[in-house]
């Protein structure tokens, strides 16, 4: 599947930017009201940037609407550049690879663009296509928000 590419160019500094989307708060506000990632007890609090990069960080249970599971994920980050970015490869129940990297730039004057790029490779056969328009729904859902909350460039 290629990967689906969103950018945004917001108005908020990338370190501010960072803090956001670094945390599974930040990350369960980009996606609500729709999804829900649960985090363990021992996750709490964390940033993407203490969590270890190349081992399943923890596994979360995604939820729908923020009650019915659907699947669970298994959170492992690759690399972590604070504020610039991280790159995730993960599975799941539904997703043989789940592959995000999220990169943060300034922009001179102010400002910075968040670009967020997913690969997926669903593990049911033929599921491709349905799969690549729900991420690029949830993704394009997630950057109005993230518009919302911090301007536009």
């Amino acid at each position: 599947m290629p990967a689906v590419v969103t950018r945004s160019l917001l108005r908020a500094p990338a370190g501010d930017v960072w803090r956001h989307a670094s945390s599974m708060d930040g990350v369960n506000w980009e996606l609500s009201p729709f999804v829900e990632m649960t985090v363990p007890r021992a996750a709490r609090g964390l940033t993407i940037a203490d969590a270890p990069t190349g081992v399943v960080a923890f596994r979360s249970v995604l939820l729908a609407f923020g009650f019915l599971p659907f699947d669970v994920h298994s959170l492992r980050l690759e690399t972590v550049s604070p504020p610039k970015g991280f790159a995730e490869e993960s599975t799941s129940w539904l997703q043989r690879r789940w592959r995000h990297e999220r990169t943060i730039t300034p922009l001179d004057g102010g400002g910075c663009e968040l670009v967020d790029a997913v690969t997926v490779e669903p593990r049911l056969p033929g599921g491709a296509l349905v799969v690549t328009k729900i991420v690029r729904a949830m993704f394009a859902w997630r950057h109005r928000r993230l518009r919302r909350r911090f301007g536009t460039a």
